[in-house]
């Protein structure tokens, strides 16, 4: 619900650092908790899909580019103007498993060690654009990994089914 409470700008309207706001290929730019916004070392961005028909990577498709390469670019440019920080200088990418179900798009500071930015989790999102300008439906067949605490139902389920 805060991601559609932020969306609807019925909280944290103030804290917005871009906004496209299409209702098709449109996002919120807004820091992330994590980050306390007083030093660029640790920079923790989000950006939020006004679609909520996206949940995860696994829903996207060729459909989705124009929404996907608005992000990029339009978050790059946000975050350089902002707080000039370079695009070179960032990692931007998607979880698998996600932590909520509604697309989203971190974006960190290079030098930053953020959880789940590691390759078993994060999926860069040039190369999620590149693979679904190849292959339309490249996260509905790709066999995808994530790791999971032994604690998380999840892993649980895929115990039961037999699966691991």
């Amino acid at each position: 619900q805060w991601v559609y409470n932020i969306l609807e700008k019925k909280a944290e309207a103030d804290r917005i650092i871009h906004e496209n706001p299409d209702p098709c290929d449109g996002f919120v730019l807004v820091p992330d908790f994590k980050w306390n916004q007083n030093q660029l070392d640790d920079l923790y961005l989000i950006a939020l899909v006004h679609r909520r028909d996206i949940k995860s990577l696994r829903d996207l498709s060729a459909e989705h580019l124009p929404l996907l390469r608005n992000i990029l670019r339009e978050g790059k440019e946000a975050i350089t103007r902002r707080f000039a920080v370079p695009a070179s200088q960032l990692r931007i990418y998607l979880h698998y498993q996600p932590s909520y179900h509604h697309l989203h798009v971190h974006f960190t500071a290079l030098s930053y060690d953020a959880p789940g930015s590691s390759v078993e989790r994060a999926h860069l999102l040039a190369d999620v654009i590149d693979n679904l300008a190849m292959d339309t439906a490249y996260y509905q067949k790709r066999a995808l990994t994530f790791p999971l605490r032994a604690d998380e139902p999840l892993l649980k389920k895929f115990q039961e089914a037999g699966r691991l």
